[in-house]
C-alpha cells in the first residue's frame, strides 16, 4: 500500500488498495521545515510487537490570535505489524506524540489478542477449540466469539448462503489453506461440500455455546476476520482521543477515521484487477470503510482457466464472472463480509439484494473489464 505522503502544503498523495505499507526502521524521526530545529528520537517499542514507525512534523497550521499567528504542530505517525496472517498498518494524526504511540501500541495489542481468539492456524485459539470439539458436544465460548458467529450466520442468511464461515473444508480441498491452490477431483469437492453449510452451526444463546450438527465442520474466519479486527483497532484508537486515523489490513480492508489535515477524507484508489499499476476508481473515506475482494489476491491456473480463492460455498467451486468487488460501508466487518456474496452472486443479484447503506464497485470478467459503481 502506498500511503498518503505530505507535501509542503499539507496535501497528500492517494494510496492504492491491496498494496502493503513499506516497512521503515524503528528509529522515529521528527523534522520541521523552514530552518526550524530538527532532531531524532528512538521509538519505544513493546518487545511483543514488531513495529516499524515513522513520525513526521507537518507544516504548522496557522491561525490568528491577538494579531499574531498561532501555531499548532500536527504529528503524523505510521506503523505496521503482522498478525492474523496479514499486515496491519496504521497512520494517525495528532499533537501528543506519546498518546499517539500508546494508541498505536494498544491497537496492535488488540489485533494480536484477536489472533489468539480467531486463528484457525493456531491449535490453542478459541476458534480452533470450537473446530475440534463442537461436533462432539456444545462448546461454551466467550460473548465476543458467540456474537461474531451469530453475525456470520446472519450474513449467510441474508446472502442466500453465498457467505459461509464453514467454508474451511473447501479451502483445504482446493489447496488454499496454507497453500497456493490446486485443482481437485470432483469427488473431493463433493466430499468437502458434505461438510459445508452454515445451517450446521447451532448456537444456543442461553448457554452461549456452539455445536456442530455433523462431524467435519470447520470454521474459517478468512472472510470476516480482517474487517472485524480493523473495526476493533479503530475503537481502541478512538479511546485514546485520536480523531484522525487510517487502519488497513493488507490493503483489502480499510477504515478511514476523520480526514487528514487539509483533506475531505482519506483518498483510496481501487486498482485495475488486471493491472496492478493502474487504477479504475478513487474514493474518499471519512468515518467509513472499504473492503475489496479480487480474484488476483490468491489464484492458480489449470486447464486454461483461472481459479481464485473466492468460493461459492453452495457449489464448491471458485466463483466466476467477476474480477473484483469493492464495498463501502460504515463498518469494516460489513464491507468485508459483503464483498464475498456480491462477488459470488454477481451484479444482477447485488442490484436486488445489496443492503441499502452499502455502495459497491464491480469489475466484471469481460474481454475489456467493465468496472463501474452499482446503480
Amino acid at each position: 500500500m502506498n500511503w498518503p505522503g505530505a507535501s509542503t502544503y499539507g496535501k497528500f498523495r492517494s494510496y492504492t488498495s491491496n498494496k502493503i505499507l513499506p516497512l521503515v526502521p524503528t528509529t522515529a524521526s521528527k523534522s520541521c521545515s523552514g530552518g526550524r530545529k530538527k532532531f531524532d528520537g528512538q521509538r519505544k517499542t513493546s518487545p511483543k510487537l514488531k513495529q516499524f514507525v515513522l513520525v513526521l512534523f507537518l507544516l504548522p497550521l496557522m491561525g490568528a490570535a491577538a494579531g499574531a499567528p498561532a501555531r499548532t504542530d500536527t504529528l503524523r505517525l505510521e506503523s505496521s505489524v503482522v498478525a492474523m496472517g496479514s499486515a496491519y498498518s496504521v497512520a494517525v494524526y495528532g499533537e501528543d506524540r506519546t498518546r499517539m504511540e500508546e494508541a498505536v501500541d494498544a491497537a496492535f495489542a488488540e489485533v494480536h489478542r484477536l489472533d489468539e481468539m480467531l486463528s484457525n492456524y493456531k491449535p490453542e485459539s478459541e476458534l480452533s477449540e470450537v473446530n475440534r470439539l463442537a461436533a462432539e458436544h456444545p462448546v461454551a465460548v466467550t460473548p465476543e466469539l458467540f456474537d461474531l458467529l451469530a453475525a456470520c450466520v446472519a450474513y449467510s442468511r441474508e446472502s442466500e448462503g453465498a457467505f459461509d464461515i464453514t467454508v474451511g473444508p473447501l479451502m483445504k480441498v482446493w489447496g488454499f489453506y496454507k497453500g497456493t491452490g490446486r485443482l481437485p477431483h470432483r469427488a473431493e469437492v463433493r466430499g468437502a461440500l458434505e461438510r459445508v453449510g452454515y445451517r450446521n452451526i447451532l448456537l444456543d444463546p442461553a448457554t452461549r455455546s456452539v455445536r456442530f450438527a455433523r462431524p467435519g465442520i470447520e470454521l474459517d474466519p478468512g472472510g470476516i476476520g480482517k474487517g472485524y479486527a480493523v473495526d476493533r483497532m479503530i475503537e481502541v484508537i478512538k479511546q485514546y482521543g485520536i480523531r484522525t486515523a487510517l487502519v488497513s489490513a493488507s490493503g483489502s480492508s480499510i477504515y478511514g477515521l476523520g480526514a487528514p489535515p487539509g483533506e475531505k477524507g482519506w483518498r483510496v484508489q481501487i486498482r485495475d484487477p488486471k493491472d496492478e499499476n493502474k487504477n479504475v476508481a478513487e474514493v474518499l473515506l471519512k468515518d467509513e470503510s472499504m473492503s475489496t475482494s479480487g480474484n488476483y489476491e490468491k489464484f492458480f491456473r489449470a486447464e486454461g482457466k483461472t481459479y481464485s480463492h473466492i468460493m461459492d460455498p453452495r457449489t464448491g467451486w471458485p466463483a466466476q464472472g467477476v474480477l473484483s468487488v469493492s464495498v463501502i460501508a460504515p463498518r469494516t466487518i460489513d464491507s468485508e463480509a459483503w464483498t464475498k456474496p456480491l462477488f459470488v452472486n454477481g451484479r444482477a443479484w447485488a442490484a436486488k439484494h445489496k443492503p441499502s447503506p452499502l455502495r459497491a464497485f464491480f469489475c466484471e470478467d469481460t474481454p475489456s473489464p467493465a468496472c463501474a459503481w452499482l446503480q
